[in-house]
């Protein structure tokens, strides 16, 4: 009995999503569990998988159309058979004659099921035979930047082959005679060679989302930044001194700065409840708890994944809990629930090199925290110049909420826990 292959059921805060990319195609057999296409949300991208080995009978959706919750996508036809011969009749290569035309025509349909879809934008643009281009992808995919590799060596071979012919050309002309600079030795003018190449491609749904959020939020919001310094080389020591026994004791979880950071702007947080509240139509929300947005960056563009009560974790576990929701991210591998909610969130651009940078704000977030490259200044202290490793902190806030002294004083109060990080443990 045929088995449907529907989308999954989405929270109802995703209307929709957009199929990404076919792993399977129509006759192909699958597996048990194994991925058969991916669905991209507008926050995060959801893989749909075999329920049964069998064979992949029908697609009813194509890659770039849009699907809704619990939308039939395919339809397959369980059996251990069928996967054995990868849905073919078992007489038909011995049936088949050996003609070349019908070879070709099965290689080259087996080279366009290996293009994603970005890879097959370029070759219709470009008029391109895939059988000339090599995957490598995974199992030999074509990828966009195998075509782009294709294109600029061709460019580069037809660059070639028109200097040599104008050298032809030049040589079997008279010579006319040579110019004042050439004479001297001067080097001949260099131009550019080969083709300007330029591509266009739409922007994924979540690429779309991200900049429809961040454009909503400067637009929406009253946004101001405030900016203060911290001196690291208090935590630097700590960080030093007790690095190697921390990764020990705590099963190879490392320690970082993000751990203290977290723990400081929670405490922050308690102390300034406005920084932790959010804006609903006329109303103010003060939220008890403090769960912690870190943003991660992924090829995909940027993701806030959520660190649930981070006031009740130690640092060991922010730790852990960074590392493991960085590598879903990256994997694409997070839930709507990694990245729903969020009262507060932490941005760490330094790790990218980010000397001074302005926040923009999560919405319906009030206030966001940015850290910064860690980088060596002269500073007075006591009177005397000292070389320390100072990070500009930025906080942008919703000034609608938060006036000027809250946000300063609570950034302040996240320099101070930093700079004496004892006090981070002691919760003074």
């Amino acid at each position: 009995m045929a088995i449907e292959i529907k989308a999954p059921a989405f929270p109802e805060s995703v209307a929709d999503g957009e199929v990404a990319a076919w792993h399977k195609q129509e006759g192909e057999a699958v597996s048990r569990d194994e991925l058969i296409v991916e669905i991209e949300t507008d926050k995060v991208v959801m893989e749909v998988v075999a329920p049964e080995d069998g064979v992949l009978a029908s697609i009813h959706v194509q890659e770039g159309d849009t699907v809704e919750s619990e939308q039939l996508l395919a339809i397959l036809e369980p059996g251990g058979a069928g996967a054995d011969t990868g849905g073919q009749p078992a007489e038909e290569p011995e049936a088949a004659p050996a003609d070349a035309g019908g070879t070709d025509a099965v290689s080259e349909s087996d080279a366009a099921a290996m293009l994603g879809p970005a890879a097959r934008q370029l070759v219709e643009e470009h008029k391109l035979d895939i059988s000339q281009i090599s995957g490598s992808g995974k199992n030999g995919r074509i990828t966009k930047e195998d075509i782009l590799k294709h294109m600029k060596s061709a460019a580069v071979e037809a660059a070639t082959v028109e200097a040599a012919t104008v050298e032809a050309a030049t040589v079997a002309a008279a010579a006319p005679p040579a110019p004042a600079s050439a004479e001297a030795g001067a080097p001949a003018a260099v131009g550019p060679s080969g083709e300007r190449i330029e591509r266009r491609v739409p922007m994924t749904r979540m690429r779309a989302k991200i900049a429809e959020r961040l454009l909503g939020a400067t637009q929406e919001t009253a946004m101001l930044t405030t900016f203060n310094e911290v001196n690291m080389a208090p935590l630097m020591a700590l960080r030093s001194k007790y690095k190697e026994q921390f990764e020990k004791t705590h099963n190879g979880t490392r320690l970082g700065f993000m751990g203290f950071f977290v723990k400081a702007a929670c405490e922050g947080l308690k102390r300034f409840p406005a920084v932790n509240a959010s804006i609903d139509g006329n109303d103010i929300v003060y939220h008890g708890y403090q769960d912690i947005g870190v943003a991660v960056s992924t090829e995909d563009g940027l993701v806030v994944p959520v660190l649930r009560d981070a006031d009740f974790m130690s640092v060991a576990d922010v730790e852990a809990a960074i590392r493991d929701l960085g590598t879903r991210a990256r994997d694409k591998k997070l839930t709507i629930d990694d990245m729903t909610g969020g009262t507060f969130t932490v941005s760490n651009g330094g790790v990218f090199g980010s000397l001074l940078s302005t926040p923009i704000l999560n919405p319906p977030q009030t206030g966001i925290l940015g850290m910064h490259k860690i980088q060596e200044r002269p500073m007075a202290v006591d009177g005397q110049v000292v070389v320390l490793p100072m990070m500009y902190l930025a906080l942008s806030y919703d000034h609608r909420l938060i006036d000027g002294k809250t946000a300063v004083q609570f950034l302040v109060a996240v320099k101070d826990l930093i700079e004496d990080p004892a006090r981070i443990l002691l919760q003074l």
